[in-house]
């Protein structure tokens, strides 16, 4: 069933379906275990001005070139026959399209992540997995941006077909889609090489917020309680707490009234 446990087999054998499994997995757990870590730390308070550049750069390249990769990788070959479109159309779209919004989110992911590596106030707040994952993202998206030179020498479309194909053989659950990419150039493999390694990393680094943030408006209107009751840590009430500053102070203060009286 498997004859050659080689590179190829790896990358595109075996990584989609323990990545896609690390994913699913592992949200539901970090989620299950500590569902107040699925956000982005703040540090908005730093170096604010290349905060909201980086930002702003980063975030707008970033999903154009997601949807574009789901929309380019998943779409059916026969839809583009049915509607008529040429594969040399839809190769010029991803280099016209996907090629600028790369630069753009390379621009913000350096900004973001310069500010992350130069301010020392920031460095000692980041994680190592909050840096691990942005000199991976940066990469990503050097590397996706070198795999257009390629991608030029192929404007005929049959290369694009061939990731469309492997893509969705990978969902149909087809073991052997991996034998039709064994002689893709290197830097296609190593750019699915690393998303597949980010997918993997996705549940247990700041990108779970995505995920958070997609979900939160459904969560609030579905399944928000009526009341939220929250226990105090504190040993004295506020009220004592009052009282005991005020007799410090030597001042008196009329008691207040709280909603349970």
């Amino acid at each position: 069933m498997f004859p050659n446990l080689d590179i190829d087999f790896i990358i595109f054998g075996i990584m989609p379906y323990a990545a896609l499994t690390v994913l699913v997995v592992g949200s539901i757990a970090r989620y299950d275990r500590d569902p107040f870590t699925w956000k982005s730390s703040s540090s908005q308070l730093l170096r604010r001005k290349q905060l909201f550049w980086g930002s702003i750069l980063f975030h707008v390249g970033i999903i154009i070139v997601f949807f574009g990769h789901l929309i380019g990788l998943f779409t059916p070959v026969w839809v583009l026959d049915a509607i008529g479109v040429p594969y040399w159309i839809k190769q010029w779209m991803a280099v016209i399209i996907g090629g600028p919004a790369g630069i753009v989110a390379l621009v913000g992911s350096t900004l973001l992540l310069h500010r992350r590596l130069v301010d020392p106030r920031i460095r000692i707040t980041s994680s190592f997995a909050d840096i691990g994952i942005m000199v991976l993202i940066w990469l990503q998206l050097v590397i996706g941006l070198l795999t257009i030179t390629q991608t030029l020498q192929h404007m005929d479309g049959a290369e694009m077909v061939r990731f469309m194909n492997w893509s969705q053989s990978i969902v149909t659950w087809n073991v052997n889609a991996w034998t039709t990419m064994v002689d893709v150039h290197w830097l296609y493999r190593l750019h699915i090489f690393l998303g597949l390694l980010i997918t993997a990393l996705f549940p247990f680094t700041r990108l779970v917020h995505m995920i958070s943030g997609f979900a939160a408006p459904f969560r609030y209107l579905l399944t928000r309680p009526g009341y939220q009751i929250v226990r105090s840590r504190r040993r004295r009430s506020l009220e004592e707490r009052r009282r005991a500053f005020d007799a410090r102070q030597g001042t008196t203060r009329p008691p207040t009234t709280t909603a349970a009286e």
